[in-house]
């Protein structure tokens, strides 16, 4: 089948992956001119890449690493050191460690919690790990079930001490969603906390050697093609044109820089676009539809991330770095991390601002001068003196609606990859699947509409708009998210 998917992010070019292997020709449609979506990346005058995101692999991600080893570029990802390293804000320049010995899950967990005595008390440890045990003995139907709460109220449910969630899950929360613990839905958490407890390596994490645009979407990309696909940048969709019946007659897309708009006729089409886009292209039939309505409870969240580039080292840190602050989520060096941007004597600092809501409307020059007031918190040591770090330049990446906000309530607003209509499907992180919004999500969504849409034909009777989470997916999914 010739099947028109709208997005080019790695939901849209895992669809087109997906369905390639199945024998059908896609056409994915990219708005701008570049690939990636959320993981996108850029070059600058010097040669230099900058990011939409510090983006992170784990173990616990089955689907993305089976999608690496099927394109054959698994030596792209550079594994770090088992651990999870946090900034000490109270003792300035100085890092506490959970460290997971080589031992079969979870005692690799529990055994990383109990050694670290920087950040909790065995008192506060052992009542976190009582209140986690409902989760890790009753498993994801429990976690599904926590949706209602925050995991602040959670914490409270389960009478977890309030520092645990200062010292530890303030910091866990930003870099899953990008917003604090009173914010985000206990599910969020939860979920990661059972594959990272349940999988000795699923807290593990990669670094990719170079952006996710040329190391991984460009090879996606080639996969597509060699086997039949295209795919096709500044092609941006402007219309989703109806049949009489309201499916789908053909994707319209705008014409630039003077051209006429062209209309794209498939045999089936998908939308990859995030939830917010889609929200704005959805015919107005459409509108009146629960599956459709059902989009109004999800829409992203803002998030700002950073790269700082410095006349000198500051860390020797090959890790992600939990900054701990009241401004900053996550952070790296990534003049350590990556290959690509490899550099002996100079800094290249990620940092992912979170939560951005009060900062995505001011200036790139407001924000990198709030970001270095804290790094001299994190680095007192280079920031200090006769001889300060001097910032050498600068880029700011601003995203002002990212993956879905997993506030309280959400998962019931995540709608499944089969549509109401007959011809049109949907993937994208935010729509129903094991993992949430991720890198890993949105692989596995694509993953499972390509499966949907050829189950959809071997058996013509299926009924649109039910679930595709009874495909079988290779290998077996596991929850998670970063």
């Amino acid at each position: 089948m010739r099947v028109a998917i709208a997005g080019a992010g790695l939901a849209g070019l895992s669809c087109a992956k997906y369905l390639v292997d199945r024998g059908h020709t896609p056409i994915v449609l990219e708005r701008r001119d570049v690939l990636g979506g959320k993981i996108a990346a850029w070059k600058d005058e010097d040669g230099d890449w900058y990011e939409t995101g510090l983006h992170i692999f784990f173990g616990a991600y089955p689907n993305m690493l089976q999608l690496f080893k099927e394109l054959e570029i698994e030596d792209r990802l550079q594994w770090k050191e088992h651990t999870m390293i946090f900034n000490q804000p109270e003792n300035p320049g100085t890092y506490s460690r959970f460290d997971f010995p080589d031992l079969p899950a979870p005692v690799n967990g529990l055994v990383a919690i109990l050694r670290n005595n920087d950040m909790l008390t065995w008192a506060e440890k052992i009542r976190f790990g009582i209140g986690l045990l409902p989760a890790i003995v009753q498993g994801q139907r429990y976690v599904e079930e926590m949706d209602k709460y925050s995991f602040s109220e959670w914490l409270k449910r389960q009478n977890v001490p309030e520092r645990v969630e200062k010292e530890v899950f303030i910091a866990m929360s930003k870099a899953l969603n990008f917003i604090n613990p009173d914010e985000i839905s206990a599910t969020i958490i939860l979920t990661a906390l059972n594959r990272f407890l349940q999988e000795k390596n699923g807290s593990k994490m990669a670094f990719l050697d170079g952006s996710p645009t040329e190391r991984l979407c460009e090879p996606l990309v080639e996969y597509i093609e060699a086997r039949g696909g295209k795919v096709r940048l500044k092609a941006p969709l402007k219309e989703i044109q109806l049949k009489e019946d309201g499916s789908v007659e053909s994707f319209l897309i705008r014409g630039l820089d003077g051209a006429p708009d062209e209309q794209l006729e498939a045999d089936l089409y998908v939308s990859a676009m995030p939830v917010d886009p889609l929200k704005l292209l959805l015919p107005d039939p459409w509108r009146e539809l629960d599956y459709f309505k059902q989009l109004e409870g999800l829409e992203g969240v803002p998030v700002i991330n950073l790269h700082l580039w410095f006349d000198r080292k500051l860390t020797d840190i090959d890790h992600l770095l939990f900054s701990r602050s009241d401004l900053l989520s996550v952070y790296a060096d990534m003049s350590n991390t990556c290959r690509e941007y490899a550099n002996p004597d100079k800094s290249m600092l990620e940092l992912v601002l979170a939560p951005a809501q009060d900062w995505i409307g001011k200036s790139d020059e407001d924000i990198v001068a709030a970001t270095l007031a804290e790094l001299q918190q994190l680095f007192p040591q280079h920031f200090a003196g006769e001889s300060p770090a001097t910032l050498l330049k600068s880029h700011v990446v601003k995203t002002p609606r990212s993956v879905y906000k997993a506030t309280p309530g959400r998962q019931q607003h995540r709608p499944v990859q089969r549509t109401p209509l007959e011809n049109f499907y949907l993937a994208g992180d935010f729509t129903l699947q094991q993992y949430l919004g991720s890198m890993e999500g949105a692989v596995l969504s694509g993953k499972l509409t390509a499966q949907a849409i050829d189950a959809d034909l071997q058996n013509p009777g299926a009924t649109p708009g039910t679930s595709a989470q009874s495909l079988t997916v290779e290998p077996a999914t596991n929850a998670a998210t970063a």
